[in-house]
């Protein structure tokens, strides 16, 4: 079982000091690219063309995941970010063109492919390989709790370094993380329970990538509602807690008081750990997962349309409380479904494609809703992404209807 520690611990440092790095800039993101010169529809599209590349990167860094190992991937993946970011860095300081911009994003997005589906399938094969006792759904609550913590503690940071620096400085605090985070995964990391395909060449790999994508997830039904409901539910939520940013200044009155979109990140890591630490006991409320996240969805439409239908800055803010509680709480619910529903050998493939599916939702919702923000303002691009959301509901109703057994909560420990 010493084994089983340890790679929770790895874990668990990993998903620290990864959400670490990545969350100094979280609070600051959107005020940064409107400082470098883009306008908001510009700033969303640079978004956008992140999640671009998560779609464009999301199968072929599935092919590595699953052929030269999970390993490999998370170090891919953290290189790859490191040198994105001061790339960012680098175009802000010169007031770099929109291609530019589009570029450098494109290669953030492919830094995130090599993270997802890859990170979580090297964790269940190694529980499982390991013998660990504790179910896979207490281990992802203790990673949330764990990266709230770190997106707590970064999004605040971020923030105050920015007021007391410049936008930029966030950016280059992340390199340094990112350079740590790449150290320790090269000593720590191991990939367990699971034998990397070798010998197949990079065409074959893809071809049996997409194929294991297909069967075991858009074939796949339990898999499938899930799969079409992500491009409504996490495309929104892309663009809402980045537009946060800006309309949270706009509320408060001072679009000077970089702290407050700080605060905004840092309420949001808070309720990942208060979630985190919810989770066994919110996992009894419900009979079936499926209820879960047809409650937490209804609940964040609301929220959203609420937080587009104030004018009062705390008003904003609790609906931004319910909202992320739920969606944090139910997060694990939705993991455990779908890692119950999809065999181990096509792990990495079919949650990487999962991810792709909400990457592609937020290729298209984001650069419209940016629109939507600079044409008639944040609040109503906030009321227009509640209605997107509720569109995700009845894939979820669809989901319920399988029967899945990763479906039922009765009866676990």
């Amino acid at each position: 079982m010493s084994e089983a520690r340890s790679v929770q611990r790895t874990y668990l440092l990993l998903t620290l000091l990864s959400t670490l790095a990545a969350s100094f800039i979280w609070g600051i993101n959107t005020l940064f690219l409107l400082d470098a010169g883009l306008s908001n529809t510009e700033a969303f599209a640079a978004n956008a063309f992140f999640t671009a590349g998560q779609v464009l990167f999301e199968i072929p860094t599935g092919v590595v995941a699953d052929t030269w190992g999970r390993r490999a991937s998370y170090l891919l993946g953290t290189a790859t970010l490191l040198v994105s970011t001061l790339l960012y860095v680098a175009m802000w300081r010169v007031h770099a063109p929109m291609w530019g911009w589009a570029i450098a994003s494109i290669l953030l997005g492919l830094g995130f492919t090599f993270f997802s589906g890859a990170t979580e399938a090297w964790l269940v094969d190694a529980l499982t390989f390991s013998g660990a006792r504790d179910t896979l759904e207490s281990v992802l609550a203790r990673g949330q709790t764990m990266a709230g913590v770190a997106m707590l503690t970064g999004s605040v940071i971020g923030g105050v370094v920015a007021q007391m620096t410049n936008l930029g400085m966030p950016y280059v605090l992340r390199s340094v993380l990112l350079g740590v985070t790449l150290a320790v995964a090269f000593v720590s990391m191991k990939d367990l329970g699971f034998t990397p395909e070798r010998g197949k060449s990079p065409l074959e790999a893809v071809r049996a990538v997409v194929r294991g994508s297909l069967d075991q997830g858009l074939r796949n039904p339990p898999a499938r509602w899930l799969m079409l409901a992500a491009p409504f539910s996490m495309g929104v939520s892309m663009f809402t807690f980045y537009a946060l940013q800006p309309y949270l200044l706009q509320l408060y009155g001072d679009t000077r008081a970089f702290w407050i979109s700080g605060l905004a990140a840092a309420i949001v890591a808070g309720c990942e750990i208060v979630a985190g630490l919810l989770a066994p006991h919110v996992r009894k409320l419900f009979s079936r997962r499926t209820h879960g996240l047809l409650v937490a969805t209804a609940l964040g439409v609301g929220c959203l349309a609420l937080i587009g239908g104030t004018t009062h800055f705390w008003v904003a803010i609790a609906a931004l409380v319910v909202s992320a509680l739920s969606q944090s709480a139910t997060r694990p619910m939705r993991q455990a479904y779908l890692n119950g529903v999809i065999p181990s050998g096509q792990r990495a493939t079919v949650l990487s494609f999962d991810n792709l599916m909400g990457s592609a939702g937020g290729v298209v919702v984001q650069p419209a809703l940016g629109r939507v923000a600079d044409v008639a303002g944040y609040a109503s691009a906030y009321v227009v992404s509640a209605a997107i959301q509720a569109v995700s509901l009845p894939f979820l109703v669809l989901a319920r209807r399988e029967q899945a057994p990763s479906d039922r909560i009765e009866g676990e420990e």
